[in-house]
Protein backbone atom coordinates (compact mmCIF):
# COMPACT_ATOMS: atom_id res chain seq x y z
CA UNK A 1 0.00 0.00 0.00
CA UNK A 2 2.90 2.16 1.03
CA UNK A 3 4.26 1.85 -2.38
CA UNK A 4 0.88 2.70 -3.79
CA UNK A 5 0.74 5.86 -2.49
CA UNK A 6 4.24 6.68 -2.71
CA UNK A 7 4.25 6.18 -6.38
CA UNK A 8 0.68 8.43 -6.80
CA UNK A 9 2.32 11.09 -5.14
CA UNK A 10 5.79 10.79 -7.23
CA UNK A 11 3.22 11.51 -10.55
CA UNK A 12 1.52 14.31 -8.39
CA UNK A 13 4.27 15.73 -8.10
CA UNK A 14 5.35 15.48 -11.60
CA UNK A 15 2.07 16.74 -13.03
CA UNK A 16 2.37 19.59 -10.73
CA UNK A 17 6.14 20.54 -11.96
CA UNK A 18 4.87 19.88 -15.50
CA UNK A 19 1.80 22.62 -14.85
CA UNK A 20 4.05 25.10 -13.40
CA UNK A 21 6.68 25.33 -15.98
CA UNK A 22 3.79 25.09 -18.75
CA UNK A 23 2.89 28.57 -16.45
CA UNK A 24 6.13 30.14 -17.08
CA UNK A 25 6.28 29.61 -20.75
CA UNK A 26 5.06 33.88 -21.17
CA UNK A 27 8.87 34.04 -19.60
CA UNK A 28 10.73 32.45 -22.31
CA UNK A 29 11.72 35.43 -24.58
CA UNK A 30 13.42 36.56 -21.96
CA UNK A 31 15.76 32.97 -21.79
CA UNK A 32 16.43 33.28 -25.55
CA UNK A 33 20.28 32.64 -24.41
CA UNK A 34 19.81 29.80 -22.36
CA UNK A 35 17.11 28.24 -25.00
CA UNK A 36 19.58 28.48 -27.45
CA UNK A 37 22.41 26.93 -25.67
CA UNK A 38 20.04 23.65 -24.66
CA UNK A 39 19.48 23.41 -28.24
CA UNK A 40 22.95 23.26 -29.24
CA UNK A 41 23.73 20.75 -26.11
CA UNK A 42 20.48 18.83 -27.10
CA UNK A 43 20.86 18.54 -30.91
CA UNK A 44 24.90 19.65 -31.90
CA UNK A 45 26.54 16.41 -30.05
CA UNK A 46 23.06 14.10 -30.81
CA UNK A 47 22.70 14.61 -34.33
CA UNK A 48 26.00 12.39 -35.24
CA UNK A 49 24.61 9.48 -33.40
CA UNK A 50 21.21 9.68 -34.30
CA UNK A 51 22.66 9.48 -38.02
CA UNK A 52 24.76 6.71 -37.53
CA UNK A 53 22.29 4.82 -35.48
CA UNK A 54 19.85 5.12 -38.01
CA UNK A 55 21.94 4.54 -41.26
CA UNK A 56 22.66 1.14 -39.69
CA UNK A 57 19.16 0.30 -38.81
CA UNK A 58 17.97 1.05 -42.24
CA UNK A 59 20.90 -1.46 -43.53
CA UNK A 60 20.03 -4.33 -41.57
CA UNK A 61 16.81 -4.09 -41.99
CA UNK A 62 17.15 -3.72 -46.01
CA UNK A 63 19.20 -6.56 -45.39
CA UNK A 64 17.09 -8.89 -43.04
CA UNK A 65 13.81 -8.03 -45.59
CA UNK A 66 16.09 -8.91 -48.62
CA UNK A 67 16.78 -12.45 -47.38
CA UNK A 68 13.30 -12.64 -46.28
CA UNK A 69 11.58 -11.54 -49.38
CA UNK A 70 13.98 -13.06 -52.21
CA UNK A 71 12.27 -15.95 -52.83
CA UNK A 72 8.94 -14.87 -53.09
CA UNK A 73 10.22 -12.17 -55.82
CA UNK A 74 8.97 -9.03 -54.10
CA UNK A 75 12.99 -7.68 -53.61
CA UNK A 76 11.40 -3.85 -55.30
CA UNK A 77 8.78 -3.58 -51.99
CA UNK A 78 12.09 -3.38 -49.84
CA UNK A 79 12.27 0.68 -50.21
CA UNK A 80 8.37 0.44 -49.00
CA UNK A 81 9.33 -1.54 -45.81
CA UNK A 82 12.25 0.28 -45.18
CA UNK A 83 10.61 3.42 -45.12
CA UNK A 84 7.51 2.79 -43.81
CA UNK A 85 9.66 1.16 -40.52
CA UNK A 86 11.44 3.84 -39.98
CA UNK A 87 9.22 6.82 -40.16
CA UNK A 88 6.39 5.02 -38.47
CA UNK A 89 8.11 2.83 -34.97
CA UNK A 90 12.02 2.84 -35.33
CA UNK A 91 13.27 6.45 -35.91
CA UNK A 92 10.77 7.78 -33.13
CA UNK A 93 11.59 5.03 -30.99
CA UNK A 94 15.29 5.12 -31.51
CA UNK A 95 15.91 8.85 -31.40
CA UNK A 96 14.04 8.78 -27.96
CA UNK A 97 16.70 6.44 -26.25
CA UNK A 98 19.15 7.80 -27.71
CA UNK A 99 18.21 11.17 -26.59
CA UNK A 100 17.61 9.27 -22.90
CA UNK A 101 21.09 8.03 -22.87
CA UNK A 102 22.48 11.33 -24.26
CA UNK A 103 19.90 14.47 -23.04
CA UNK A 104 17.99 12.44 -20.09
CA UNK A 105 21.21 11.76 -18.05
CA UNK A 106 22.73 14.56 -18.72
CA UNK A 107 20.10 16.98 -17.37
CA UNK A 108 19.59 14.74 -14.52
CA UNK A 109 22.99 14.69 -13.30
CA UNK A 110 22.62 18.51 -13.76
CA UNK A 111 19.61 19.07 -11.61
CA UNK A 112 20.36 16.56 -9.16
CA UNK A 113 23.95 18.38 -8.49
CA UNK A 114 22.42 21.37 -8.16
CA UNK A 115 20.07 20.14 -5.94
CA UNK A 116 22.16 17.79 -3.55
CA UNK A 117 24.37 20.70 -3.25
CA UNK A 118 21.69 23.19 -2.26
CA UNK A 119 22.41 25.34 -5.24
CA UNK A 120 17.95 24.69 -6.26
CA UNK A 121 17.22 25.64 -2.35
CA UNK A 122 19.63 29.05 -3.11
CA UNK A 123 16.79 29.75 -6.69
CA UNK A 124 14.02 29.38 -4.28
CA UNK A 125 15.63 31.72 -1.66
CA UNK A 126 16.11 34.15 -4.18
CA UNK A 127 12.53 33.90 -5.51
CA UNK A 128 14.06 32.11 -8.84
CA UNK A 129 11.38 28.85 -9.46
CA UNK A 130 13.77 26.20 -10.63
CA UNK A 131 10.69 25.16 -13.20
CA UNK A 132 11.13 28.39 -14.93
CA UNK A 133 15.07 29.07 -14.48
CA UNK A 134 15.63 25.24 -14.97
CA UNK A 135 13.13 23.17 -16.49
CA UNK A 136 11.43 25.54 -18.88
CA UNK A 137 14.52 26.36 -21.31
CA UNK A 138 15.19 22.44 -21.68
CA UNK A 139 11.72 21.66 -21.92
CA UNK A 140 11.54 24.63 -24.96
CA UNK A 141 14.92 23.20 -26.35
CA UNK A 142 13.67 19.46 -26.51
CA UNK A 143 10.42 20.59 -28.36
CA UNK A 144 12.86 22.65 -30.81
CA UNK A 145 15.39 19.46 -31.36
CA UNK A 146 13.74 16.73 -31.28
CA UNK A 147 11.78 17.50 -35.03
CA UNK A 148 15.48 18.06 -36.26
CA UNK A 149 16.35 14.89 -35.10
CA UNK A 150 13.50 12.80 -36.03
CA UNK A 151 14.48 13.23 -39.00
CA UNK A 152 18.17 13.21 -39.33
CA UNK A 153 17.07 9.61 -38.30
CA UNK A 154 14.89 8.92 -41.05
CA UNK A 155 16.62 10.16 -43.81
CA UNK A 156 19.93 8.23 -42.42
CA UNK A 157 17.75 4.99 -42.07
CA UNK A 158 16.50 5.60 -45.65
CA UNK A 159 20.03 6.06 -47.04
CA UNK A 160 21.05 3.17 -45.29
CA UNK A 161 18.48 0.82 -46.80
CA UNK A 162 19.29 1.93 -50.11
CA UNK A 163 23.11 1.82 -50.11
CA UNK A 164 22.46 -2.07 -48.56
CA UNK A 165 19.74 -2.60 -51.84
CA UNK A 166 22.45 -1.75 -54.08
CA UNK A 167 25.65 -2.93 -53.15
CA UNK A 168 24.52 -6.76 -52.04
CA UNK A 169 24.64 -8.72 -54.96
CA UNK A 170 22.22 -10.72 -54.17
CA UNK A 171 19.20 -7.98 -53.48
CA UNK A 172 20.81 -5.84 -56.22
CA UNK A 173 18.26 -3.22 -57.00
CA UNK A 174 18.92 -0.07 -58.50
CA UNK A 175 18.19 3.47 -55.97
CA UNK A 176 15.66 4.44 -58.37
CA UNK A 177 13.51 1.18 -58.17
CA UNK A 178 13.97 1.53 -53.97
CA UNK A 179 13.35 5.18 -53.72
CA UNK A 180 9.96 4.50 -55.97
CA UNK A 181 8.21 1.78 -53.95
CA UNK A 182 9.18 4.20 -50.85
CA UNK A 183 7.44 7.33 -52.18
CA UNK A 184 4.29 4.62 -53.26
CA UNK A 185 4.01 3.68 -49.63
CA UNK A 186 5.48 6.80 -47.59
CA UNK A 187 3.34 9.90 -47.72
CA UNK A 188 3.25 13.03 -45.49
CA UNK A 189 1.14 11.71 -43.03
CA UNK A 190 3.42 8.89 -42.07
CA UNK A 191 6.19 11.51 -41.45
CA UNK A 192 3.80 13.92 -39.09
CA UNK A 193 2.63 11.04 -37.29
CA UNK A 194 6.51 9.91 -37.13
CA UNK A 195 7.26 13.39 -36.05
CA UNK A 196 4.64 13.91 -33.33
CA UNK A 197 5.50 10.47 -31.66
CA UNK A 198 8.83 11.67 -31.65
CA UNK A 199 8.14 15.22 -29.56
CA UNK A 200 6.10 13.33 -27.10
CA UNK A 201 8.47 10.98 -26.29
CA UNK A 202 11.18 13.79 -26.12
CA UNK A 203 8.59 16.13 -23.61
CA UNK A 204 8.23 13.09 -21.51
CA UNK A 205 11.88 12.43 -21.24
CA UNK A 206 12.97 15.99 -20.07
CA UNK A 207 9.82 16.01 -17.97
CA UNK A 208 10.49 12.87 -15.79
CA UNK A 209 14.65 14.20 -16.12
CA UNK A 210 13.71 17.14 -14.81
CA UNK A 211 11.45 15.65 -11.94
CA UNK A 212 13.91 12.96 -10.64
CA UNK A 213 16.80 15.24 -10.98
CA UNK A 214 14.97 17.85 -8.43
CA UNK A 215 13.53 15.16 -6.42
CA UNK A 216 17.23 13.78 -5.41
CA UNK A 217 18.45 13.71 -1.77
CA UNK A 218 21.19 12.82 0.12
CA UNK A 219 24.77 13.19 -0.59
CA UNK A 220 26.89 13.01 -3.92
CA UNK A 221 26.46 9.12 -4.14
CA UNK A 222 22.42 9.35 -5.08
CA UNK A 223 23.29 11.66 -8.04
CA UNK A 224 24.32 8.40 -9.74
CA UNK A 225 21.71 6.70 -8.30
CA UNK A 226 19.18 9.63 -9.87
CA UNK A 227 20.74 8.93 -13.14
CA UNK A 228 20.61 5.30 -13.46
CA UNK A 229 16.53 5.82 -12.30
CA UNK A 230 16.11 8.32 -14.78
CA UNK A 231 17.16 6.56 -17.78
CA UNK A 232 15.48 3.40 -16.62
CA UNK A 233 12.02 4.90 -16.23
CA UNK A 234 12.63 6.96 -19.40
CA UNK A 235 12.82 3.52 -21.46
CA UNK A 236 9.82 2.34 -19.84
CA UNK A 237 7.68 5.60 -20.43
CA UNK A 238 8.69 5.36 -24.62
CA UNK A 239 8.02 1.56 -24.22
CA UNK A 240 4.69 2.06 -22.97
CA UNK A 241 3.81 5.22 -24.44
CA UNK A 242 4.57 3.92 -27.71
CA UNK A 243 1.82 1.93 -27.93
CA UNK A 244 -0.86 3.81 -26.70
CA UNK A 245 0.22 6.47 -29.30
CA UNK A 246 0.73 4.44 -31.61
CA UNK A 247 -2.84 2.94 -31.44
CA UNK A 248 -4.59 6.21 -31.08
CA UNK A 249 -2.37 7.32 -34.67
CA UNK A 250 -3.38 4.17 -37.17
Amino acid sequence: MKAVLDLLEWIGSGVQMTFRTIRYFPHLPRQWRRLVDQCLFMGYATVPLVAILSFFIGAVLALQMGYSIIDFGAKQYIGSIVGLSMVRELSPVMTAVMVTGRVGSAVTAELASMKVYQEVDALRTMNIPPERFLVLPRLAAIIVVMPVLIMVSVVAGWIGGQVVSQVVPWIDITAQTYYNALKSFTDLDDVTDGVIKAELFGIGILLISSHIGLRTKGGPREIGAAVTRAVVVCIIFILIFDYFITNVLI
